[in-house]
């Protein structure tokens, strides 16, 4: 186990970035560092942690438990839908194959809930009552179950622009995507979040929404990309106390990053303009509630890496680029 204490000493030591000399060009994301190298991408999963598409601060061991859980549930949903992964030479590492990235962050969310600005409940808790394209009736309260698992389709913002919402039949009209693609894309993302239900129930949690990512590979297959069901792509509860949290009108045992964004949203950030730096506890909190949520659902003893973790990742991708 990982003690607060422990985690407090190596903040100082989280992995912000890397400069992999010898990989190629870098490219930064919110949250991953990527070399290109022939047909393939080193994605390496730094410790930065973003929310309100802002980067808040470093959170230890955060980009280890990402990569490894995000393995994880490839294998896991492999029989479901072609992914990228490849290999994983270092904790905080994925070789991923080269795909073509499709312009649409595919959002599936099995309950109103959330506090962004693209969040079902935020918009209906604005007096929206069509959502996406997607009616919703009066009388719904935060955190209510939806029927079955919708879609909500967002753009995507780029490093540094805003998510945008689309509907269903803009991905179509706009041109991000032909119709019988899109189609297929629908039907792997709702087997993909109905598996992680499933698998999320059997660890005592509830799956409550995620994002997907998806790619087409050089022969036209459909490949998941990126990272799937992780605490920064998806949110998780509590099951046990879900139902009497939600009776007192309490908010729900979260085991992800959404109660770093509820404490941003309640001293009045939700994106605008530059955030506070990520106070040291928080990030402490988040790292072991990250910690946790690993070892929940994969069923595994969360083996910490070797920090600092630049110095391990270039031995360990030296090790595999010369093998």
């Amino acid at each position: 186990m990982v003690t607060d204490t422990a985690l407090h000493s190596l903040l100082p030591s989280a992995l912000g970035g890397t400069n992999l000399t010898g990989l190629g060009p870098k490219e930064s994301g919110k949250v991953r560092d990527i070399y290109r190298r022939d047909h393939d991408l080193i994605l390496v999963t730094t410790d930065r942690l973003s929310a309100f598409d802002r980067i808040l601060g470093l959170v230890p061991y955060k980009g280890q438990v990402l990569n490894q859980l995000a393995a994880f549930w490839f294998e896991q949903t492999r029989d479901i839908v072609s992914n990228h992964l490849l290999s994983v030479p270092d904790p905080n590492v994925t070789v991923g194959k080269l795909c073509r990235p499709l312009p649409v962050e595919v959002v599936v969310r099995g309950y109103i809930s959330g506090v962004t600005k693209t969040a079902l409940w935020y918009q209906y808790s604005q007096g929206h009552r069509t959502i996406y394209g997607i009616d919703f009736p009066h009388g719904l309260q935060k955190n209510d179950p939806l029927p079955a698992p919708i879609i909500t389709p967002t753009t995507k913002g780029g490093d540094t622009g805003h998510d945008e919402r689309i509907t269903s039949a803009q991905v179509v009209d706009m041109g991000l995507m032909e119709a019988d693609l899109w189609q297929q894309v629908q039907q792997a993302a709702i087997a993909v979040f109905t598996r992680g239900q499933e698998i999320a129930r059997r660890a005592g949690l509830i799956l409550v929404d995620t994002k997907y990512e998806f790619g087409v590979d050089e022969n036209g297959t459909l490949v998941l990309i990126d990272e799937v069901h992780t605490p920064d792509s998806s949110r998780f509860w509590i099951a046990d106390s879900y139902a009497a949290r939600r009776a007192a009108g309490q908010e729900p045992e979260n085991f992800d990053k959404e109660f770093v964004r509820l404490f941003y949203a309640e001293q009045g950030y939700r994106g605008d303009g530059e955030p506070f730096p990520l106070p040291p506890d928080l990030a402490v909190q988040a790292a072991q509630r990250y910690i946790r949520t690993y070892e929940l659902l994969t069923g595994q003893t969360f083996e910490p890496g070797e920090l600092p973790a630049e110095p391990r990742i270039a031995r360990n991708l030296a090790t595999f680029v010369n093998a």
